[in-house]
């Protein structure tokens, strides 16, 4: 067999499974837990998500790329998928809870394993976060493909980013002897070092930056998780005699950092040709944002900006106008605005972490809500009211459902809607209404190729969406989330 033939084998063993399940709060006020960074358009007119999908998609087919998400974004990764390519909506898996990534891996390869043909030997699973930038497809694709000749010979490899810089808050891989021009025996791993090791490291030149992806070969990855975690092993082995949902509340909270590459013996790094950036923070953003020639100002939407230099400026909620900035980073939404040096967005999880304390909703969504059937907008709201604008896909309809605290009214004000209350439908039009009593059992449709759309006024002691009792939901959706 030819090195030609030797590479086309190996990739017809090449499987991808895409890690979409994180919540992203480092990016607050843009990104929040029902739509964190990689379901976000930061860089370009798609989403990360997206564009990791294409990334993949030039040396693999569709039902050869798993995504894990979890449950709360599952419906918004498939509709995100399914433009770049229908099928890869076929082949999304949800946590039933947050279980960090290892147990998310696992998640995967159990559909890789079913799916793989063992006689064309043991699949070469590549682990991808979809939150990550990446430049030069060929030099990707190049080096997964040495990456991949390692995983063959049963190597774990990783992939390591030459340092720019001496950076604290990434961990690092250290290099041991050369195994073939830029790939490496590793040596340890450091996590997130003091600045003087990191710079102590990029001096040397003796340490690439972790990032987070690597290549295994199916096997001998089991096998380390049989060897290193023997309880995921024990419910990833029962996993067709045991209810998921049950099991995955059982199993440990590791990451596959811990849980299994710190263990393996066979650890290979693969030092990358490819720019990278996880764009984990607003400074990293003004980084790799395209500058403005003169000012050297990132801008982005409706932004008037006089005299600035050196600054992120981004809005999503309305003109922004900023003067005599400099060195600064301004997000503006429609519901927060985050104003601080770039020199401190770290201390945003600082920001995070004292709305979550007060109990704050800005962390969790933004006033514009996507669930599987539409939308819903928070226009206004009080202490006993608030009003919504929903929209509905057409075709789409909303859970079979009744509040115990709150009545609705419902004008509709675009498209024609079927509304049920109790046993009885109705079909509503434009510029008429239907109230909604509390408790009454009721489901909004939309019939039409139109999409329906209508202002909901909620009135009473109790608003929050919790306060929602499903019967029947077409979505699967079994218990009580932030939506309709």
């Amino acid at each position: 067999m030819n090195k030609a033939e030797v590479d086309s084998k190996i990739w017809e063993n090449a499987w991808a499974i895409v890690l979409a399940g994180g919540s992203g709060t480092r990016l607050w006020p843009m990104s929040r837990a029902l739509l964190p960074k990689q379901l976000l358009a930061l860089n370009g007119e798609k989403t990360l998500l997206q564009q990791t999908a294409e990334r993949l998609l030039g040396r693999l087919p569709a039902e050869r790329i798993v995504t894990v998400t979890n449950e709360e974004h599952f419906f918004e990764v498939c509709s995100q998928l399914a433009e770049v390519h229908p099928g890869l909506k076929d082949h999304v898996l949800k946590e039933p809870l947050a279980r960090n990534t290892l147990p998310a891996i696992l998640l995967g390869l159990d559909r890789i394993v079913a799916a793989q043909d063992t006689e064309h030997g043991q699949a070469l699973v590549g682990v991808f976060p979809s939150d990550h930038m990446i430049g030069d497809q060929a030099r990707f694709e190049a080096d997964w493909g040495q990456a991949l000749a390692l995983a063959d010979q049963d190597w774990f490899v990783t992939f390591g980013i030459p340092p720019t810089k001496p950076e604290t808050g990434y961990g690092y891989i250290a290099k041991a002897e050369e195994l073939a021009p830029g790939a490496y025996k590793v040596a340890g791993f450091v996590e997130k070092p003091p600045l003087e090791a990191a710079r102590e490291f990029v001096s040397a030149g003796t340490h690439s930056w972790n990032s987070g992806m690597f290549i295994v070969p199916s096997s001998a990855f089991l096998d380390a998780v049989e060897e290193f975690q023997p309880r995921l092993w024990a419910w990833w082995r029962e996993r067709d005699e045991r209810d998921l949902a049950s099991g995955y509340g059982d199993i440990p909270d590791i990451s596959v950092d811990y849980g299994i590459m710190e263990h393996a013996r066979r650890l290979a790094v693969v030092e990358a040709g490819f720019s990278w950036d996880d764009l984990g923070s607003w400074e990293a953003m003004f980084r790799m944002g395209e500058q403005d020639a003169v000012d050297h100002c990132v801008v982005k939407g409706d932004v008037l900006a006089l005299d600035c230099r050196d600054s992120l400026l981004f809005s999503s909620g309305g003109k922004l106008a900023a003067v005599g900035l400099e060195g600064v980073a301004v997000v503006q939404t429609r519901d927060a605005t985050l104003v601080c040096p770039l020199s401190q967005v770290q201390r945003v999880k600082d920001v995070v972490n004292r709305l979550k304390a007060e109990k704050s909703t800005l962390v969790e969504a933004h006033v514009t809500v996507r669930r599987p059937w539409g939308s819903y907008t928070v226009l206004e709201e009080g202490q006993f009211y608030k009003i919504k604008r929903i929209m509905v896909h057409p075709g789409a309809r909303l859970s079979l459902q009744m509040h115990h605290h709150r009545s609705e009214h419902w004008v509709v004000i675009k498209g024609t809607a079927l509304v049920q209350v109790g046993d009885k439908e109705t079909l509503v039009a434009e510029n008429q209404s239907v109230d909604i009593p509390k408790t009454a059992m009721h489901r909004l449709s939309n019939p039409g190729r139109v999409p329906v759309e209508i202002i909901e006024i909620q009135s009473g002691p109790y608003l929050e969406e919790d306060d929602i009792v499903r019967f029947d939901d077409v979505y699967g959706r079994s218990r009580p989330e932030p939506s309709k």
